[in-house]
């Protein structure tokens, strides 16, 4: 189907920085390069203004060259600052996006791709063996330092220059749906470790933000908390009558005598002291030995154990 220039010049203004127009004038390597780049940067998306006249007849055959056998394209200046320039990109991508893989194999492979995306663009290509070869070794000899990126894209770029040729012609291009399929998978590839470093950042940010939020809020509650405490310590606080005894309401801060003594009166542990007083006159009434010569020992055991249990628990109160 022939392309027309108006459609070509609509989807470059609705789409441009995303490469429509390219993926619609089947330059694949172009689109992607500028769906990786927002455009080439912006400056790429407006030189194509003046360059899509050109791609459009050349998609539609109009002045295509003919077997160009074994010649070499002329050496593009602007290509080889394109090649360095998102080598160094895609390098400083791979730092951020994969800090948990090794930087002498992250950064060469990343730096490697990116030169060889920009070789791929139009109608020439280089040998992408080469080109990582080049990358890793220019990595090596810096020890995969962040600031290695600029002389590794720069050996990358040199050695794509070297071996760059002509795309072979007549090859039969895929359908729009498998184009466009591979083009999401290396998007994907691209913006999955960035966005995966952003989540965690975003989860790392929100983590500090809720602990300054708490330390905050107990900054706020010092005053307080400082008021009541210096309440207490001078007396102005009001404390539960068994608090200041030391006896307490909690099980674990009574002696196994005291809880015994609650037993033998009858009562739940931590009764109060009139509870005590009103048990303890029952039960002598009741296990009086003068009330109970028929049972006279038991009697005298009950109540000599109510006696003690009494002293027990009112010795201390008086």
């Amino acid at each position: 189907m022939a392309k027309r220039l108006l459609v070509a010049y609509g989807l470059w203004v609705l789409g441009g920085p995303l490469g429509l127009h390219h993926i619609y004038l089947g330059r694949d390597s172009h689109a992607l390069l500028w769906m990786l780049t927002l455009g080439g940067f912006g400056g790429g998306w407006l030189w194509d203004f003046w360059h899509l006249p050109g791609w459009v007849a050349a998609a539609n055959g109009a002045g295509a060259p003919g077997d160009r056998g074994g010649t070499v394209p002329a050496l593009s200046p602007l290509r080889l600052a394109g090649q360095v320039m998102v080598g160094m990109y895609f390098g400083l991508v791979a730092a951020l996006g994969l800090p948990w893989v090794p930087a002498l194999l992250a950064q060469p492979l990343a730096v490697g791709l990116g030169v060889q995306l920009v070789s791929s663009v139009g109608d020439q290509t280089a040998e992408a063996p080469s080109i990582l070869a080049a990358a890793f070794l220019a990595s090596l000899l810096f020890q995969g330092r962040v600031l290695a990126v600029l002389p590794t894209s720069l050996a990358a770029s040199i050695t794509a220059q070297r071996h760059r040729r002509y795309k072979p012609r007549g090859m039969p291009q895929p359908r729009l749906a498998a184009r466009l399929y591979h083009l999401g998978l290396a998007c994907l590839a691209f913006a999955a470790p960035l966005a995966c470093c952003g989540l965690c950042g975003a989860i790392g940010v929100l983590g500090t933000l809720s602990a300054l939020l708490r330390a905050a809020t107990e900054l706020l509650l010092l005053p307080l908390r400082t008021s009541r405490l210096l309440a207490e310590v001078l007396g102005f606080a009001g404390s539960s009558p068994a608090q200041e005894h030391g006896t307490g309401f909690e099980p674990s801060s009574w002696s196994k005598r005291q809880l015994w003594a609650y037993e033998v009166l009858g009562l739940p542990a931590g009764s109060s002291a009139e509870d005590v007083h009103r048990s303890y006159r029952e039960l002598v009434k009741v296990w009086h030995p003068d009330h109970n010569r028929h049972q006279a020992e038991e009697a005298e055991r009950r109540f000599i154990l109510l006696q003690e249990a009494y002293e027990e628990l009112v010795g201390p109160r008086r």
